[in-house]
């Protein structure tokens, strides 16, 4: 059945309506519009203005001309009479005008205190030094200031009336960073033993490229024992960077890069690569962009816990878990720090220094045997050197 329906429909596909439709007189066309109106009377898709027929049958007297239209409406519009007012309107005010009430003007008079005659007569003859123990005995304490107090209680003559205002201490601004960033950048690179500490604080115009070589020169350095980058405009990519330093550098003991633009992902990269170093024994990341987040944290406080070296670490933490987390361990690792300082003598310590080896590189704790090999491996280094 539905096969043979198709089939029908398929024949009216080729049909014309535009042809048909200009074949047909007006009055099929008329006979076609009541049809269609009978069919859906009210049909939506048509515009407000065609979903009515025809009202009228005149012809038009003319073609069509807005201009011609506006300018008959216009006229009628001025030529036609406004209607006149029932009461008419006389110009007539009722009523009162508002007038505001004139306020009398007060006038302060000061009050006149009449004193016994003794009193005048010993207050007007009183000295400065005897008011103000008078002012003291009666407690009123906010008739002279503190200046005239102790002039008139330390001076004989009677003190100044004019008060000198304080000189105001001038306060500086701090002067800019004195550090030759090429100049340090090439004693790193070749390896200055007289540079020990470099700080590049509060200069804020060095390159990323610069900060990125500055990273890749650390690599193989064995002299710069602390490096601070605070207050840079360091990002990520100099985070990710210093973080590969940390992997391959085993000289450094401090990295400093507070008050700069790091997220969570740099201060991640950073963490990753504390994992292998036991080295550094001071960091400091705090004071960035945002904060970092309770995942980051967690992450530095599982680092913490593993690597023992690590005994200062600048970072407020947002978050009570990995807070605590962190003092544990930076508790942990102090408290290594101070046994090894009491077990290792003094010459064994210089010893490991010197040859670069962290002191907690050893477990814990010493026998005498280990002191023993730790004190001749050092000893046969230092020869050898």
């Amino acid at each position: 059945m539905a096969l043979s329906f198709k089939k029908d429909l398929e024949k009216y596909k080729e049909i014309d309506e535009d042809e048909i439709l200009n074949k047909l007189s007006e009055e099929e066309l008329k006979q076609l519009e009541s049809a269609l109106e009978e069919l859906d009377p009210e049909n939506a898709l048509l515009p407000a203005g065609l979903r009515q027929k025809d009202q009228t049958v005149k012809t038009a007297t003319g073609p069509f001309n807005r201009d011609n239209l506006l300018q008959y409406l216009e006229k009628e519009a001025l030529e036609y009479k406004d209607r006149e007012d029932v009461v008419p309107f006389t110009g007539e005010k009722k009523g009162k005008v508002w007038v505001p009430k004139e306020q009398p003007i007060e006038s302060r008079k000061e009050e006149v205190t009449t004193l016994d005659p003794e009193l005048e007569e010993a207050l007007s003859s009183a000295t400065d030094t005897e008011l103000c123990d008078l002012a003291a005995i009666l407690g009123v304490h906010t008739l002279v200031t503190s200046t005239q107090t102790y002039d008139g209680t330390t001076s004989k003559e009677s003190y100044n009336n004019v008060i000198k205002g304080e000189k105001v201490k001038p306060v500086f601004d701090e002067p800019p960073n004195p550090t030759n960033v090429e100049e340090t950048l090439q004693r790193i690179k070749s390896n200055d033993p007289s540079l020990t500490e470099v700080n590049l604080n509060n200069i804020k115009n060095i390159p990323i490229p610069t900060l990125k070589d500055f990273a890749k020169a650390m690599e193989k350095n064995t002299n710069v024992k602390k490096f601070s980058l605070a207050a840079t405009r360091s990002n990520d990519p100099i985070a990710v960077a210093f973080g590969d330093m940390l992997r391959e550098n085993k000289g450094l003991r401090s990295l400093n890069l507070e008050s700069n633009f790091i997220t969570g992902a740099g201060v991640q990269a950073l963490v990753e690569a504390l994992r292998d170093n036991d080295t550094l024994s001071e960091i400091k990341i705090d004071n960035q962009r945002q904060q970092l987040g309770t995942t980051v944290e967690m992450e530095i406080a599982k680092m913490l816990e593993t690597n023992s070296s690590i005994v200062k670490f600048g970072y407020h933490f947002a978050h009570q878990g990995p807070r605590a987390r962190a003092e544990a361990a930076i508790t942990k690792n102090n408290d290594l720090e101070l046994q090894f300082s009491i077990v290792l003598p003094l010459s064994t310590r210089l010893k490991l220094e010197f040859l670069s080896v962290p002191f907690r590189a050893f477990p814990m704790p010493l026998s005498e045997s280990d002191l023993c090999s730790c004190s001749c491996v050092c000893v046969c280094a230092c020869v050898c050197v």
